[in-house]
């Protein structure tokens, strides 16, 4: 099938697209982007599908994204992406806005019960019954000029992309549909709750089993490795190996030597931050206790499995009831964190991660397995 094929390549011809898009009940939404050895994603292409058409946006030809910044927040037209968080990243570096409303096929696609976290293809092919080429994903989406196979693999994400939300959107109760529009604006939220470089070390591997002022240390280095990487745009292992972090705070060598010695640590960074890196430890390992991180609470220990087991009960039984993917019920860190806050003997409180319908629906039901609090 043929596919009609509109190129964007200038400042006017976007915004002129853009007044036109906003008519529109939704437009489908997908990017093509490099990441491999920079820290933001380098776009190559963003492709509109408006049910009809493909509209191929160069990005290297656009200085003015306003236009389009003001498509993705317009409230009257609905956004619609597959699996998004990494295009989420793209829109916001390129426009410094998000999209809402925001209609994610793949969530989409959970609510229905066609399955969790489905790929692009396969959902197309069991929606629409199309058997798409082999993707051009790992392609060079910066080469000028784009291959055909580049141009038509992309037309054709949008394209489907338009056709996926109207098939599905016909088949979703409107209950459904307004849970899957919740957790777009949840996946947008997520991405505007932009953790402080310093707050970082509270998810690193095995940060729990350090002292306070190891953990002065760890959160020192998390920090500087952030700012690095945002600053020189490399990804953070090119910077400092994540498995390097945990032995920097706990061992906290003095010399050179004693660094390139650390677990996973690249010769490469010794060499060139090596004594960056020592100062950062001198300085963030003799700051006073009353500057020290509060210590991270233990993982739960396995007697709470069995309470685990029957949180997670409660959301393969609403899933069944509701008929979605049980996947999409209750998500581990939110039972966890349930937990952490009582155990082992209570009171519980539910986290602020359980929200909107989850919370309504299941809230009550978990604490009741916990002994009855009151949300």
């Amino acid at each position: 099938m043929a596919i009609d094929i509109h190129w964007i390549r200038d400042d006017a011809s976007l915004a002129s697209h853009c007044a036109r898009w906003r008519q529109l009940p939704f437009v489908a939404l997908d990017t093509e982007f490099v990441r491999v050895d920079t820290f933001y994603p380098q776009t190559g292409l963003v492709q509109v599908g408006d049910g009809r058409s493909a509209y191929l946006i160069d990005p290297l030809d656009i200085g003015d994204w306003r236009p389009l910044a003001a498509l993705l927040e317009d409230p009257a037209v609905v956004k619609v992406l597959h699996a998004c968080s990494e295009d989420l990243e793209v829109l916001l570096r390129l426009t410094g806005s998000l999209p809402l409303p925001l209609f994610d096929t793949q969530l989409a696609a959970a609510y229905l019960n066609l399955g969790f976290s489905m790929g692009y293809s396969r959902l197309v092919q069991a929606v629409l019954g199309i058997e798409l080429p082999k993707g051009e994903t790992r392609s060079d989406w910066l080469q000028r000029p784009l291959s055909e196979l580049q141009i038509r693999y992309a037309a054709e994400d949008a394209v489907h992309l338009a056709e996926l939300y109207v098939a599905l959107g016909a088949r979703l109760a409107e209950d459904k549909r307004a849970w899957t529009l919740e957790d777009g604006a949840e996946l947008v939220a997520n991405l505007r709750r932009e953790v402080l470089p310093e707050e970082l070390y509270r998810e690193g591997r095995l940060a729990w089993k350090l002292s306070r002022q190891q953990l002065a240390v760890l959160r020192e280095l998390y920090a500087w490795r952030e700012r690095e990487a945002r600053r020189r745009d490399q990804p953070r292992n090119r910077i400092l190996r994540e498995n390097s972090l945990w032995p920097l705070a706990r061992y906290q060598p003095t010399d050179l030597v004693g660094l390139g010695r650390i677990e996973d640590m690249h010769p490469r960074t010794v060499r060139q931050d090596g004594e960056t890196l020592l100062r950062l430890i001198r300085e963030s390992g003799a700051t006073p206790p009353e500057c020290w991180p509060e210590p991270l609470p233990e993982p739960l220990p396995m007697e709470a499995s069995g309470l685990l087991k029957r949180l997670r009960a409660v959301g393969q039984a609403e899933a069944a009831h509701l008929q979605i993917a049980p996947e999409l019920a209750l998500r581990k860190k939110t039972l966890e964190a349930l937990l952490k806050s009582g155990f082992p003997n209570g009171p519980y409180r539910l986290p602020d991660t359980l929200r909107g319908w989850r919370r309504e629906r299941m809230g009550q039901t978990l604490l009741d397995c916990l002994g009855g609090e009151r949300p």
